[in-house]
């Protein structure tokens, strides 16, 4: 039996979306009523063909008629852009150069033009030129190359310096900075501690290729040294053999904390065992000592392991990560007297935050304090998120959403409009260079100031950039813009997806605006497509199951097609862990197989405290996020009266 009670058919509010309808045809009036009435001019109109055509002559190589066309166009908005596409080709061109980067230097173009001519003058080894032009930044590459400039001009002492700092790194150097690295190589500054020192850390981030490079250019006794940490960097099982450690000087404190490191992750008894009877003997230092104290903690709690509460009250050095963690822990045991004591032990501003409010009301509650802990639910109750939702539950109290639109007038938006970056913006998405208009943005956006942002959020949602909608507001530090945040774009394919799978709209929603803030567009770094982010391979599967012909990944950023596997897909989970709302969502993050091995082993736990005790973060935050999105994407649509406490039922154990 489902504990997420099926609605077919959805009541929905026509009242609210006829409003919100007006709303939007109001934004649309305003906006053609701020566009400058140059926008129509012909001079605009030809100034866009001109600029079309020139881009098509640099393209084909016609330098005289690219560069007539170009100085016609000085005024146009994305002239900056053109003098970019030709300069780049044009790198021996420095004062041309420098004067572009001084005329436009805050434009966007400027910044990208800048990097390329700098590799372009170390190229050529003019290092003058370089060390003059160079600003410090975060390119590992650039930076590199400033310092072995200052080396050839004669800085040799201060290049070979800052060269060590880049050394001293866990992965492997861009090649740019091979020549640095060749002389740092060659110098006194090496020192058989620093290969040491790098190597250490290169294998703490498990890079063994970086390791085994190091290792050649050590002296005989340290390659011996680095064989046998490679050997328990593979296999640390060793650790067991007491001779594994012999002749390893004053690396033996070193070799072991390693072994252990990572003996915990594959068998934490084991690597408890032998820390705890081995660490008197060793010369480790208290900093290796709490580091290695800190991850055997962890490991007992993200494993649910009824030591970690006390292991994780014994640390002497308490971060949030630790106090959180002795909280869940605590939670776990259902101890509700170690929960409370653990809440005790948070700063002053982390016990503030709702979710640790509700915590501190639901063991006042367990432990007597009935009165005491109603107050601290009706508090709660006034936050709009997952934790204020269920504390609302708990006193009755119907839930807040707080809405207050950012209110924008005409001349504001015109204002904003009006600057540089926002023309430029405007002229690309003329041109349906939409995904340039929103790189343009996102550089265009940290000129602003908070207002500015607030202003620039609304633009972004008339323009129906919702996910630069969302982000854009979430940098002016404004969250109460509900209409904004939690948009309700493709309702009809929501409705007809839901309908078939007997699914909430207001959940599909939720996982929508959790996985993509509704950018149909949407890919994340692993692959993941669309408004419901689907990968690929799952894409391929749901099209044989349901005989649909796959025609290419693209697909899958098409609409109907994607909330279709989205919902289909979801579906599935939800059948798989009987109807488990929680689970389910979970599942969708995180995959079925780690859910099924986070599900409880002998007794059944109330499903709040199975989320906060998710091993995972991402996942922790995520079910909160898409529960909470479901509560407010209900009232947008629906105006239901469903409760989020009727979504969690107890989470049972895993069936053998």
């Amino acid at each position: 039996m489902s504990c997420f009670p099926v609605e077919p058919y959805p009541y929905i509010n026509l009242a609210i979306l006829m409003r919100q309808f007006f709303v939007y045809l109001v934004l649309m009036t305003l906006a053609m009523a701020i566009v400058p009435q140059i926008a129509f001019a012909g001079s605009l109109e030809q100034q866009r063909a001109d600029f079309l055509l020139a881009e098509k002559q640099l393209e084909n190589g016609d330098d005289a008629v690219f560069i007539s066309l170009k100085e016609s166009l000085q005024d146009y908005p994305l002239y900056p852009l053109l003098q970019y596409q030709w300069l780049k080709k044009h790198f021996e061109q420095t004062d041309n150069i420098l004067g572009f980067l001084n005329t436009f230097k805050d434009t966007h173009q400027a910044d990208l033009l800048k990097s390329q001519w700098l590799s372009y003058l170390a190229k050529q080894e003019r290092w003058l030129d370089f060390i003059q032009n160079y600003k410090s930044n975060d390119n590992t590459a650039l930076t590199c190359q400033y310092h072995w400039a200052n080396f050839k001009t004669g800085q040799l002492l201060g290049a070979l310096e800052a060269a060590k700092q880049l050394w001293l790194s866990n992965t492997s150097l861009p090649k740019e900075c091979d020549s640095l690295m060749a002389e740092f190589t060659l110098s006194p500054s090496l020192t058989s501690q620093i290969v040491m020192q790098r190597f250490e850390l290169a294998l703490d981030k498990d890079n063994v290729l970086l390791a085994e490079a190091l290792k050649r250019l050590m002296n005989k006794d340290d390659q011996h040294i680095a064989d046998v940490w490679l050997q328990i960097h593979n296999n640390p099982l060793m650790l067991q053999q007491s001779e594994t450690l012999n002749n390893t000087l004053q690396y033996k404190g070193h070799i072991f904390t390693h072994g252990v490191s990572k003996l915990i992750k594959t068998n934490l008894d084991l690597a408890i065992s032998i820390w705890d009877m081995n660490k008197a003997q060793l010369i480790i230092g208290p900093p290796k000592e709490q580091q290695i104290e800190r991850k055997i903690a962890l490991a007992l709690a993200v494993n649910h392991d009824g030591r970690a509460y006390v292991r994780l009250g014994s640390l002497t050095d308490q971060d949030a990560e630790i106090r959180e963690w002795r909280i869940r822990s605590a939670l776990l045991e259902q101890n509700w007297q170690h929960v409370n004591d653990a809440l005790s032990a948070l700063t002053p501003e982390e016990q503030q935050d709702p979710k640790w409010q509700y915590w501190l009301a639901r063991s006042r509650n367990a432990i007597g304090s009935v009165f005491e802990a109603q107050e601290i639910y009706s508090r709660v109750a006034g936050d709009r998120s997952f934790y204020g939702f269920l504390a609302s539950d708990t006193v009755n109290k119907p839930y807040q959403l707080s809405n207050k639109p950012v209110i924008v007038d005409v001349n504001e938006l015109g204002n904003l409009l009006q600057l540089p970056d926002f023309k430029v913006i405007q002229e690309l998405k003329y041109l349906d260079r939409e995904l340039d208009a929103q790189h343009e943005w996102n550089f265009a956006i940290k000129k602003l100031n908070r207002e500015q942002l607030k202003i620039a959020a609304k633009l972004a949602q008339q323009w129906q950039w919702d996910q630069l909608a969302i982000t854009t507001l979430v940098k002016a530090d404004y969250w109460d813009d509900v209409d904004l945040r939690f948009p309700i774009n493709y309702l009809p394919q929501v409705q007809k997806n839901s309908v078939g799978q007997q699914l909430q709209p207001a959940l599909v929603f939720g996982l929508m605006r959790q996985e993509s803030m509704l950018d149909k567009n949407a890919q994340s770094a692993v692959g993941a497509r669309g408004l419901m982010q689907i990968m690929p391979k799952t894409g391929q599967q749901i099209a044989r199951e349901l005989s649909e012909k796959w025609l290419s990944d693209a697909g899958l950023y098409t609409v109907d097609t994607n909330i279709k596997y989205g919902t289909y897909y979801f579906k599935q989970l939800l059948n798989r862990f009987n109807g488990h709302i929680a689970l389910a969502i979970a599942a969708y993050n995180a995959g079925p197989n780690n859910v099924g091995k986070w599900l409880p082993l002998d007794k059944s736990i109330p499903a709040d405290v199975w989320m906060e005790t998710i091993p995972f973060k991402e996942t922790r935050k995520y079910v909160a996020s898409v529960l909470s999105y479901t509560m407010i994407y209900q009232q947008r649509i629906q105006n239901g009266s469903l409760k989020l406490k009727e979504l969690l039922c107890d989470v049972q154990p895993a069936k053998n």
